[in-house]
């Protein structure tokens, strides 16, 4: 069963509107501290970018759906301090020790931004099974979908897709699992693809049944047809 985040596709949700071409970046300016403290807290190394999208999926349906964008950040990076054993719940309410944090040295200071954030977290790795999908290969995303790993676990097939047929569209080279790598059971590199679906295969009644929608999934996720 898919989590309350997995909402792409979904009927009744209401209309797409995207922002408008000059709308600020961020439209509230603690928003802009919430991803740097998000940023900087990942910089700490206590987990990786799947324990963070895990983090957030797994927060409660009311919390999510009540939540704004950066609320949600922010609840999960709360849970996941406390989680990982970085701050208690007496730091988060402002009640914690004033000695140093066992962390300190690893803090992300302003003038290692802009480094930091252009070497950014690369999930591709040498290794892993060989591809068994080639450019233009009929498959089958499996159904059901989730994690094999973990039950209710992340993963990156989303819903809307389980049993779908496409067409690899091309090959990425071999990246990180996030199944296993956002529950600690190791990167598990895998084969990832560009695979490419006729919206019609997506959806019973789809607004233009001309478009096409490319998602890239790990061999994993597919079978051939």
């Amino acid at each position: 069963m898919s989590r309350v985040h997995d909402m792409g596709g979904r009927f009744g949700d209401g209309a797409v509107r995207p922002d408008p071409p000059k709308a600020p970046v961020f439209a509230a300016e603690w928003h802009a501290r919430a991803l740097a403290v998000t940023l900087a807290c990942g910089a700490l190394g206590q987990w990786n970018i799947d324990t963070s999208r895990h983090a957030r999926e797994k927060l409660s349906p009311l919390d999510y759906t009540r939540f704004s964008y950066y609320e949600i950040w922010l609840a999960a990076l709360a849970d996941l301090l406390v989680q990982k054993g970085v701050l208690s719940e007496d730091d988060l309410a402002g009640q914690g020790s004033d000695t140093p944090h066992p962390l300190a040295s690893k803090r992300l200071t302003a003038d290692m931004v802009p480094s930091v954030l252009a070497k950014g977290g690369p999930a591709d790795r040498d290794g892993g099974p060989e591809p068994v999908f080639a450019e233009g290969d009929a498959v089958r995303t499996r159904h059901p979908g989730g994690n094999r790993l973990v039950n209710g676990g992340h993963t990156r097939l989303p819903g809307y897709a389980t049993g779908a047929e496409g067409r690899i569209l091309r090959r990425h080279g071999t990246h990180v699992l996030p199944d296993s790598a956002a529950h600690g059971l190791g990167e598990a590199p895998e084969p990832l693809y560009a695979v490419i679906f006729a919206a019609g295969e997506l959806w019973s009644h789809p607004e233009n049944p001309e478009d096409e929608v490319v998602l890239d999934l790990w061999q994993s996720y597919l079978e051939p047809v």
